[in-house]
């Protein structure tokens, strides 16, 4: 399969650099699937009058959309580099076996090793538009120093190939995500924002430096950006449904004045009890200090809510939080009065959705394919995938989540990480060298993993099995 990055920076050139609104052509630009996303353009995009600007404080996405309007600021690519970078992205990260797997009903038959491959996997086009514009900044400004604020994705080999290509990632100090050591950021560099966006406090402070600012947030990610800010505009404290130290979210709380997040439904049942019957505002407090904004007061910040959502949840999960807040309301307010006091747009992106929709499909069909278990390939710290392996797991499937082909001993073991996020290594394979014993498996793989990474993955599964039944 050819790999699309000139297409998608094609398609990303269609940004206007005055608005976060995003309106992709009728083809969509992905590795696997070709239907395309839905717009992603909001009424809080729409430019507001002259009056109202001078009547009131410029939002924080108005002061971006500012910052977006420098000469030195760079979302649409650069043309000049754009097939070499095509042509690099397809030998990295292309894959002859998935290509198989895909041409033959998403099933194939190898060393004594069937594989049923889930629908929709892999590379997004969002993670794929991100990785072409940090590759073609690189080629763009050679000489330059090139610094990145943080994993351009949640994929190591992704990162490991930024590395190779001796772009800087900008220290965290003492690991926090707020936090970092932007004193090694001189005159004249190159600055990568990754796909999982900047916070505020960051592009104002690269803004105030002479650097050039390439710029690969995922339009998803601003669609979550715009719909906090009708929040804010709406005087409403947003619930976003995400892990607060978590980069997407720590950007999207970075354009909050008022906002909690609650990490699942145990904590959004947490808040919506409080906003109903009240309570013990010091436990409450205490046990979200880490997830609210500077002075939050949950008697007073909790009576108008619009929930938002980390891009990459679980939607099942974000569906029922809503629901839940919005019974809240009706309880504390009335029928009637309720839509005044609760507002919610949906802010995961097709393509997590799609992943999920996918594992789904293979999870209710693991008897009846008779599945030893499902592989999980991506990232470790990728929120999109770890939510792939909860669906198995709920539902009693055996299932393991690795970050590579590595994970794969020799010795029949897999080192994996569980659904609390423990790193645990056990057997495979139950009863791999009974030659007659064909083991049948499920993959997928989240949206910040190249194909690559499942071919390897499974080419390790195909040796090991072949080298034990021989």
């Amino acid at each position: 399969m050819k790999f699309t990055a000139a297409s998608v920076l094609a398609v990303a050139a269609l940004l206007s650099i005055g608005s976060d609104a995003f309106a992709p052509s009728s083809s969509r630009i992905v590795v696997h699937r070709a239907a395309a996303p839905q717009p992603l353009s909001v009424s809080a995009t729409e430019e507001l009058s002259s009056a109202d600007t001078e009547e009131r404080k410029p939002t924080k996405k108005e002061k971006r959309l500012e910052f977006m309007k420098e000469t030195t600021f760079h979302r649409k690519g650069f043309k000049e580099v754009r097939d070499n970078v095509e042509k690099n992205m397809g030998e990295q990260f292309k894959s002859s076996l998935v290509d198989e797997l895909k041409s033959n009903n998403y099933v194939i038959e190898k060393d004594g090793v069937r594989v049923h491959l889930a629908k929709d996997f892999g590379f997004c086009w969002g993670v794929e538009r991100s990785i072409a514009l940090a590759y073609e900044a690189v080629e763009h400004f050679p000489g330059k120093k090139v610094h990145i604020t943080n994993e351009l994705i949640h994929n190591p080999e992704v990162n490991d190939r930024l590395h190779d290509m001796n772009v800087q990632f900008i220290e965290k100090l003492d690991g926090d995500a707020n936090s970092k050591d932007f004193s090694t950021v001189g005159d004249g560099d190159v600055v990568i924002l990754p796909a999982f966006g900047a916070s505020f406090e960051e592009m104002s402070l690269l803004n105030a430096k002479n650097v050039d600012i390439v710029d690969t947030t995922c339009p998803w990610v601003s669609k979550v950006w715009n719909t906090v800010d009708q929040h804010q505009r709406k005087g409403l404290t947003s619930i976003i449904h995400g892990k607060y130290a978590h980069e997407e979210t720590v950007a999207t709380t970075s354009f909050c004045e008022d906002y909690i997040c609650v990490k699942d439904i145990k904590e959004a049942e947490m808040v919506a009890d409080y906003i109903v019957n009240g309570g013990d505002k010091e436990k409450f407090m205490n046990h979200f200090k880490k997830a609210v904004s500077e002075g939050f007061d949950p008697d007073t910040m909790l009576n108008k809510v619009g929930l938002a959502n980390q891009t990459t949840m679980y939607k099942k999960e974000t569906r029922e939080i809503g629901q839940l807040m919005q019974k809240a309301m009706i309880k504390k307010f009335g029928p009637v009065d309720a839509k005044d006091h609760y507002s919610e747009f949906d802010t995961i992106c097709d393509a997590t959705q799609e992943r999920q929709d996918a594992i789904h499909e293979l999870v209710e069909k693991a008897d009846e394919l008779k599945l030893d278990f499902i592989l999980v390939v991506g990232g470790w710290d990728s929120s999109n995938t770890a939510h792939l392996l909860e669906i198995p797991q709920k539902a009693g499937v055996r299932s393991f989540h690795i970050n590579t082909a590595s994970c794969i001993g020799a010795d029949n073991t897999i080192t994996h990480r569980t659904m609390s996020g423990e790193i645990v290594t056990e057997k495979l394979i139950e009863d791999i060298e009974n030659k007659d014993k064909e083991v049948i498996i499920g993959v997928t793989s989240g949206a910040s993993t190249p194909d690559k990474a499942v071919q390897d993955s499974l080419s390790s599964i195909f040796l090991l099995k072949k080298m034990s039944s021989s």
